[in-house]
């Protein structure tokens, strides 16, 4: 990508969204926190998407050279909280795959947001939530409320 008009604005892939330009997550439209390491490391994932990003490529966008940190720890926890984030298992891997000792790759389909008056493209339609959440949200939904009605 030469020129800021070539860059992603942002990133799609299952019910997420990476805004980039506001450096915000979101599931379904609902903003979900993320710290700035986890953050740092997902974007650089997918701007290598189904490519290996090794270790060193991501200590060198964490930390300044100078930086004198626990790197094995600190990656450990920002990869951690990053699957937390996007419900993710490392045992069974649905976006972020590891690659033991050499890095990690992300293996789920993408989509780049790339919109603009230089691109002409209009934004994508956000992907709807799956149905199987909405199910599960009026079950819980209808549990509450029965446990409502026995309490009064």
């Amino acid at each position: 990508m030469t020129s800021s008009e070539s860059r992603p604005r942002g990133y799609r892939f299952a019910a997420f969204e990476l805004d980039l330009t506001t450096g915000e997550l979101r599931k379904n439209g609902i903003k979900i926190k993320l710290q700035d390491q986890p953050l740092t490391v997902l974007k650089l994932l997918l701007d290598h998407q189904g490519g290996l990003v090794t270790r060193e490529e991501i200590r060198n966008s964490l930390w300044p050279v100078d930086t004198f940190v626990d790197f094995d720890r600190g990656l450990n926890t920002a990869i951690n909280r990053l699957r937390e984030a996007l419900g993710d298992q490392a045992e069974n891997s649905r976006f972020v795959e590891t690659l033991p000792r050499r890095g990690y790759r992300f293996i789920f389909p993408a989509e780049a947001i790339v919109d603009g008056p230089a691109s002409g493209n209009a934004p994508l339609p956000i992907v709807p939530a799956p149905r199987r959440s909405t199910i599960a949200f009026r079950l819980w939904l209808w549990r509450i409320t029965a446990l409502l009605g026995i309490i009064v």
